[in-house]
């Protein structure tokens, strides 16, 4: 007999609000399904958008999912840094806006691979301690660059003039693991809003809720990665998930 926690099984595609944590959307799917869940990536408490969630045996595919391209729009405010690269942070140092042609030049040393500066309000281990619990006890660390790489960067909308830009809009195409609020840092600013639009081939659009998500069958999800995300989990563990699949038709996360 299957045990209880391996069904149902699929992916949920979810469309997180600005509040609530990540884990508390991944915990509220859960108390659903009553079935195991994880995720293929966070969002921060302030962000929103795309969350992709696996349920039941999905949860062993997660490699599959965690490395894919991220897509992303987000505000950020450029006449102030903070200490978390977000509004959830304290002010660190106000400047004056930079001009449209500062702005640009900026933006285009964000294009293509860059290495840029993990965030110190991050998950990322200093020490063996994250780095967040060190941010929020005061103690100031020198926080390790990640190699990203940024396939699209688009300006959406400048605010004020050539002259000054105290804010802008931009739309982003960034390789797993590239965190938006670095980007915003490196510009002089932060964060002001943050939605993630997709993860690889998963659109916003498709998503729901977490209270009225269903469950996308692993079949059908496994048929929109490439290959190199598939080769992430073998063979023989794929077939085992697709063997525990509920029958087609079924896809209900209740």
């Amino acid at each position: 007999m299957v045990p209880r926690a391996l069904k149902p099984v699929g992916i949920a595609l979810v469309d997180k609000p600005a509040g609530p944590s990540s884990f508390g959307i991944v915990a509220a799917l859960r108390r659903r399904t009553r079935a195991r869940t994880g995720h293929a990536g966070t969002l921060d408490p302030f962000a929103t958008g795309l969350l992709v969630l696996l349920s039941g045996a999905a949860t062993r595919l997660a490699p599959c999912f965690v490395g894919l391209d991220k897509r992303y729009i987000t505000d950020i405010g450029l006449t102030a840094t903070t200490t978390t690269g977000d509004p959830e942070g304290e002010i660190v140092e106000e400047h004056a806006a930079p001009s449209r042609a500062e702005l640009d030049e900026a933006l285009a040393r964000l294009r293509g691979e860059i290495e840029l500066p993990i965030p110190a309000a991050s998950a990322v281990k200093i020490g063996g301690e994250r780095a967040y619990k060190l941010a929020r006890r005061g103690i100031a660390v020198d926080m390790p660059l990640r190699r990203s790489l940024v396939h699209e960067l688009d300006v959406i909308v400048y605010s004020g003039d050539s002259a000054a830009v105290p804010s802008v809009r931009i739309e982003l195409h960034v390789s797993s693991g590239t965190y938006v609020r670095s980007i915003a840092q490196v510009l002089g600013g932060h964060c002001t809003t943050l939605r993630r639009t997709a993860v690889g081939p998963f659109s916003v659009d498709e998503s729901a809720p977490v209270d009225d998500a269903t469950l996308l069958p692993v079949a059908e999800a496994l048929e929109r990665l490439p290959d190199e995300a598939l080769e992430r989990v073998s063979e023989p563990v794929r077939a085992g998930v697709l063997a525990l699949e509920a029958p087609a038709g079924n896809g209900s996360a209740a």
